[in-house]
């Protein structure tokens, strides 16, 4: 389970938490625009956007869980297990099979407007990466700074959704997701005021109140509901380290901890790593599970008219700073 979300300040950040019982050994991977991007059915794209993003390479190809590109355009995909259904034969659409839909997209579009113009004209299909790796169930969010929306590719087709809220995570369906929001449209991070009766001297007793039935369990509707107010409500300063710190601590309100979502016997659903990447000038910050020392990779620091992959290996041990 996952959660993803935006932010804007004096820039743009878009990032997500990975949430799972197991890694696969991802690292932070730059795709550069020279790098020979080969499609199932879409041939070879020999020229295109730098990216970079966290992915899991396997045999030299970088099957992308999040990423930006150059111009600032962002994707991320989630699991949509039970909902998500891809097709089985190619057709005379644009025909991309669901592991190729990150680099698909941000290879070639520079916003999202462009990028639901390639939707519209998709075949998403099903044709797995290898045979051990059959096509994950997932859903996508695509943002830029002017724009969030949410591509859910389910049985009667493939929809296209505006997300005002910034924000995904997994089941069920975004329809439903944003719709569940009206239950909670009395919360605020104001105290509240006596509205049940005149009669009775009632009273806050804590700060934090008018907080009062914000959902805190695991599950991903809860998630998405605590993901969407902390980001609506929260203030950070305009500072490239106070932005970054605070989209951190956003996505922290959703973070999950070994012990408390149990998948299987002794096995336990973690946040394996928080990405946030400022979009505006494609730096990829993340923590992992174990280590909460935030990294860096520039993007623009790297040789972006390079045709091989370049890779960094996740920073997974704690770094803890003793001061005396």
């Amino acid at each position: 389970m996952c959660t993803a979300a935006t932010y804007q300040t004096n820039a743009f950040y878009f990032g997500r938490t990975l949430d799972y019982e197991s890694s696969y050994g991802e690292e932070i991977v730059i795709l550069p625009r020279k790098y020979k991007l080969p499609f199932l059915h879409m041939g070879v794209s020999e020229q295109h956007y730098a990216v970079i993003g966290t992915a899991h390479v396997a045999n030299g190809y970088p099957l992308f869980y999040d990423a930006v590109n150059e111009k600032g355009l962002c994707m991320a995909g989630l699991n949509f297990v039970g909902n998500a259904h891809y097709s089985s034969e190619p057709d005379n659409r644009e025909n991309v099979a669901q592991y190729e839909f990150i680099p698909w997209i941000l290879s070639q579009c520079a916003n999202t407007a462009e990028a639901i113009e390639h939707i519209r004209r998709l075949n998403l299909l099903d044709t797995p990466f290898h045979a051990q790796m059959p096509a994950a169930q997932l859903h996508w969010m695509i943002a830029d700074k002017t724009q969030t929306i949410t591509i859910e590719s389910m049985a009667d087709g493939i929809h296209v959704y505006d997300n005002p809220a910034g924000v995904l995570t997994n089941n069920p369906p975004f329809p439903e997701q944003m719709f569940r929001l009206n239950d909670y449209m009395h919360l605020s991070p104001k105290q509240p005021d006596n509205q049940f009766s005149e009669n009775l001297p009632l009273k806050t007793y804590s700060r934090g109140m008018g907080a009062l039935g914000l959902p805190g369990d695991l599950s991903s509707q809860s998630r998405f509901v605590r993901a969407a107010f902390v980001r609506a409500n929260a203030v950070s300063g305009d500072s490239e380290m106070e932005s970054v710190s605070q989209f951190f601590h956003i996505l922290g309100a959703v973070e999950q901890q070994r012990g408390c979502c149990e998948v299987k016997d002794g096995q336990y659903e973690i946040t394996i790593y928080t990405s946030c990447c400022n979009a505006d000038q494609g730096i990829y910050y993340y923590t992992t599970y174990n280590n909460h020392q935030i990294s860096a990779v520039y993007l623009h620091h790297e040789d972006l008219d390079s045709n091989q992959l370049i890779c960094y290996p996740m920073q997974g041990k704690e770094q803890i700073c003793h001061q005396n």
